[in-house]
């Protein structure tokens, strides 16, 4: 049986895994897993929040958890939003999120900091649709049901998407729903497309009978943030460990993209993907970073997320993203517009 005929309630369950699996808030498990407890030495803690499969993974495979001089306890979540939501309410110092995130959490005006920046193709923000579907473009994607999940980037590439082919979200029906249950529906036929995000694209595109309508190519940014706490910036000795950790990130990417099979192995193991879907998503994005600074380029891309949901009331009102960034990490880091990285023209 070819693995793209699997019935849903088997394709739902790497998905359950990078989504459930995460918790809500810290785990407690033991085993030596990622997310299960405390790296490092010294009587400073660096409280970091996570997801399945990112920058505990990432810093582990890359061994650039090893020798640490202070301690790094780990919190996972289930998405950018609640870990935001950790970080204003001073439990976790530090984490990583995509670049929508950060726009509602300001809007809440919560205490975050934007410190580190990261820039990767765009090539796995996608809107999917079926590869027996009509749907030839974007434009015609009028009248029809959209899966997405709220908030996300790719909430934010649908719009985008959308107005660049002379729609507007009222001129198709969004469902909002988190990547399992969006996986569900897309796979029964009970909506026409799915804006989505790796490696939701590559597991679709591979086991669920998905082709690319269009990518985030051209249309969004492509940064994600590492997000702090103000307190924590104000901490001497945490600020140091802010600047370390930052450092160690960089250092993991450059290793991630000289070994794509290593890393997509781990990361495969951590979060259940098949090994093909996690090396096509590290391959397609995921390997793409490159470490930028958070710069004023960055600043006007993200107030132009921030107008765009102003605009659609999706966020109470428009404000001043810079007002929520700190720029002290970025040293002589490159602009954030330099282009990511490539495996080349099949990724």
């Amino acid at each position: 049986m070819r693995a793209r005929h699997l019935a849903p309630a088997a394709l739902l369950l790497p998905f359950a895994l990078l989504l459930a699996a995460c918790g809500g808030a810290s785990r407690a498990e033991g085993g030596g897993g990622t997310g299960s407890g405390t790296d490092g030495k010294g009587s400073l803690t660096l409280n970091v929040g996570d997801q399945k499969g990112g920058s505990e993974a990432l810093l582990r495979a890359a061994g650039e958890l090893d020798d640490l001089p202070y301690r790094i306890k780990w919190s996972t979540f289930t998405s950018g939003p609640p870990l935001l939501e950790a970080i204003n309410a001073g439990a976790v110092d530090v984490g990583a999120v995509g670049n929508t995130p950060p726009v509602f959490a300001a809007a809440a005006k919560s205490k975050i900091k934007v410190i580190a920046g990261s820039h990767s193709r765009s090539d796995g923000e996608t809107i999917l649709v079926k590869k027996g579907s009509p749907l030839k473009r974007p434009a015609q994607l009028k009248g029809k049901s959209i899966a997405v999940a709220q908030g996300s980037s790719a909430h934010y590439q649908l719009i985008a998407s959308l107005k660049k082919a002379g729609l507007t979200p009222k001129d198709v029906t969004l469902n909002y729903l988190q990547p399992a249950d969006a996986l569900a529906a897309f796979t029964r036929g009970k909506v026409a497309a799915w804006a989505v995000w790796d490696p939701y694209t590559s597991q679709a595109l591979d086991q669920a009978d998905a082709r690319v309508l269009t990518t985030g190519q051209g249309v969004v940014n492509g940064l994600s943030f590492q997000v702090a706490a103000p307190a924590a910036l104000d901490d001497k000795k945490k600020s140091a460990a802010l600047r370390d950790y930052t450092e160690r990130l960089r250092r993991a990417q450059d290793w991630v993209f000289k070994h794509p099979d290593a890393w997509a192995e781990a990361w495969a193991k951590e979060t259940g993907l098949p090994d093909k879907v996690a090396l096509d998503a590290v391959k397609r994005s995921r390997g793409t970073a490159v470490a930028v600074a958070v710069d004023k380029a960055a600043v006007a891309s993200e107030q132009r997320i921030v107008d765009a949901f102003a605009a659609l009331k999706l966020i109470p009102r428009s404000f001043d993203f810079g007002a929520f960034v700190d720029p002290r990490f970025n040293g002589d880091l490159p602009p954030s517009g330099t282009a990511p990285r490539t495996y080349g023209k099949d990724h």
